[in-house]
């Protein structure tokens, strides 16, 4: 049995004795910010500065001082962060901290509206039903579907779209008619229709007591501003800490400056360096005013990274150097030096994929675990060639962010399309893609399969129809009867390709970001002489997309990660590889468009630098073949042009010795 020591107790501002010693379990800026009391904060919390422990240990700091726990707020974006937040704080303190409100916003908001929204202005009743994304979708499908756009004939928004559109105009404050307009610029002619729709969405739901995501905060909000209900929840909640504040949208942010008051004891946690969400609606601008709002708030930086090495960090804190409009702050790591990391220059695609997969195969056997590797990218389409790749190798990989190779509606349109110049008996392609046709229900589709099986020459079938359905009948069966003319994959698929795309366009609402997955499938199928063999190695070594798809009797049950970098947010590995750091590629081309959007592909970059902690490979290609384009991009992106070669050197890859020769 062990001796009790006796240890003397720390002591707070209050006079009270602390049982926990927060000067010795915290660094100076930590402590700062765990001490600090009354009056609003802003605590600047670098990647890897230990921002979850500095909120977990001031929530417990509160409660030691008598704080009632019950009035400490902690919002947070996900259910599963401030679960793990207060289950820190109660294990620190023998669950006195169990009865701290905790959660996301629109958790905080359902349970606020359950309790005033009956009594308030709103009128909405304590048993409302709070409707999910799907049964949203739902609701606004019957709405569309009563004003008969199908008698439009042409084009209109899915419900999936309409609510999108909604969406975004509630949660960054702008105008439905300007969102159309900003970011789906092919339906502005339906303006008004869509406006109408989304009327008709609204009072569907006040007519029966439901509320979607967007309803809840909106409502929200009106509560925190409401004469009677907004002082009492004020008094309520005394101390609110709010998460990832740069991650918050122009709705939450207002929901904080309507619960804090004029005492404005709020503290928000967050990193304007990690704010990459605006196409969720988050606004950086929100952490960027919260000195003005706040103006006695205290500033508090969070610079000590306990993560990366300093190599890394030295690369991170370049690529930050030159934007504007930041807040100054600069990692140090407590873990000192280590390797720099590599900046590589790959000839194209393929060479890109080769390195990663050789360099993964040679960690591997120096006794690096797959589950500390990750491969990390700006969009989903890019890790299309390396999945090939990895599979090739055998080497395990689970995908976040984006859809694996052929999981993609309208990539397995064009591998069917392919399969079909292949085998033009293959029913289930047919059938797939005779229902993608315009004029064409199931009923005619499935005619049509049959005709095609009976007949003697399969792309000469005797089918009877008439009208539209004839027409886009004959036209795919010209167009897979030209594409298989064609020796080489790259010739079928590009003849493909242009007999879909007024197909692709015609069935998504966002068919120019679904167009770069296609571009991408065609410069991979573009290096197979056959079409045969092209479709063979994504049937037979298609990627591995969950732990549960590895043998069950393979012991070693472990995945490379491969993830979009918005994606990976949060997350850490030892080794990441940050590959098509291309610029065009990291910046998007499109984000040239403003300066806001090419800031946050700056971020992107420190956010994927960031999630390394012992090596970092950033690999670009020189040469790169897009379909539609003239220009070849081929240089490094221009954030890491004040990344000193010094800090991160340049490598080449040249071809060595064969193996066989070796």
């Amino acid at each position: 049995m062990k001796k009790l020591v006796l240890r003397r107790a720390a002591v707070g501002p209050s006079g009270r004795a602390y049982r926990i010693d927060y000067a010795k379990e915290l660094n100076a800026a930590q402590y700062a910010a765990v001490m600090h009391d009354k009056g609003p904060a802003l605590v600047l919390a670098g990647a890897g500065t230990g921002k979850t422990r500095t909120l977990t240990y001031r929530v417990a700091r509160l409660v030691e001082d008598g704080t009632d726990p019950a009035s400490v707020l902690l919002l947070t974006f996900t259910r599963k962060a401030a679960r793990e937040m207060l289950r820190r704080a109660g294990s620190l303190l023998d669950g006195r901290c169990d009865t701290v409100a905790g959660g996301t916003f629109h958790a905080l908001a359902n349970l606020v509206l359950r309790r005033y929204g009956a009594t308030s202005s709103i009128g909405l009743a304590s048993n409302f039903t709070v409707l999910d994304q799907g049964d949203a979708e739902d609701v606004m499908n019957l709405v569309r579907t009563s004003f008969d756009v199908a008698k439009l004939k042409k084009r209109f928004p899915q419900k999936n779209t309409l609510l999108a559109m909604y969406g975004r105009s509630v949660n960054t404050g702008q105008p439905l008619a300007d969102v159309i307009a900003e970011k789906y610029p092919s339906f502005i002619d339906e303006t008004d229709r869509i406006a109408a729709i989304v009327r008709g969405y609204n009072d569907y739901k006040r007519r029966g007591a439901m509320v979607d995501y967007d309803d809840l905060l909106l409502y929200l909000l009106a509560l925190t501003r409401h004469e009677e209900i907004g002082p009492v929840l004020r008094q309520r909640y005394k101390y609110i800490m709010v998460d990832e504040y740069q991650d918050t949208n122009v709705l939450q942010h207002n929901i904080v400056l309507g619960l804090s008051g004029p005492d404005g004891n709020v503290m928000a946690v967050g990193d304007d360096a990690q704010s990459i969400y605006a196409f969720r609606g988050a606004d950086v601008r929100n952490i960027h005013r919260f000195p003005e709002q706040y103006p006695t708030a205290t500033i508090i930086r969070l610079e000590e990274n306990y993560r990366s090495i300093q190599p890394i960090l030295d690369v991170a804190n370049a690529v930050l150097q030159d934007a504007p409009f930041m807040f100054d702050k600069e990692l140090r790591s407590t873990r000192g030096d280590g390797e720099k990391p590599m900046l590589i220059s790959c000839t194209d695609e393929r060479q890109q994929s080769r390195f990663v997969v050789e360099r993964i195969l040679e960690m591997r056997e120096s006794g690096t675990p797959l589950s500390k590797i990750a491969v990390l990218f700006r969009s989903g389409f890019l890790s299309f060639d390396l999945e090939i790749e990895l599979g090739k190798a055998n080497i395990p990989f689970k995908k976040f962010g984006g859809l694996r190779f052929a999981e993609a509606a309208h990539i397995k349109d064009v591998l069917a399309l392919l399969r079909l110049t292949v085998n033009p008996r293959d029913a289930v392609s047919w059938y797939r893609m005779i229902l993608a046709l315009e004029g064409v229900g199931q009923k005619t589709a499935a005619v049509v399969v049959e005709a095609i099986r009976d007949a003697e020459d399969a792309l000469h079938p005797k089918v009877s129809l008439t009208g539209k359905a004839a027409a886009s009948v004959m036209s795919l069966l010209d167009a897979i009867r030209t594409a298989s003319t064609y020796t080489t994959a790259g010739e079928r698929v590009d003849n493909l390709v242009a007999w879909y795309k007024p197909v692709c366009e015609r069935q998504h609402d966002d068919p120019q970001r679904r167009w770069k997955d296609v571009e991408s499938l065609v410069a991979i199928c573009a290096r197979y002489g056959s079409t045969s063999e092209f479709l063979t190695d994504i049937a037979l070594d298609p990627p591995t997309t969950s732990i549960e798809d590895i043998d069950p009797d393979d012991h070693e049950q472990e995945f490379v990660t491969l993830s979009t970098i918005h994606s990976a947010k949060g997350l850490e590995w030892g080794n990441v590889f940050l590959i098509w750091a291309n610029e065009g590629t990291l910046p998007a081309a499109r984000s040239a468009d403003s300066e806001e959007s090419l800031e946050e592909e700056r971020r992107l970059v420190y956010v994927a630098v960031t999630r390394a902690a012992d090596d970092l490979y950033i690999t670009y290609p020189t040469v790169i073949l897009e379909r539609e384009r003239t220009d070849v991009l081929g240089r490094p992106s221009r954030f890491l042009d004040a990344v000193s070669r010094d800090i991160c050197p340049t490598f080449l890859l040249d071809e060595g010795e064969s193996e066989d020769s070796a």
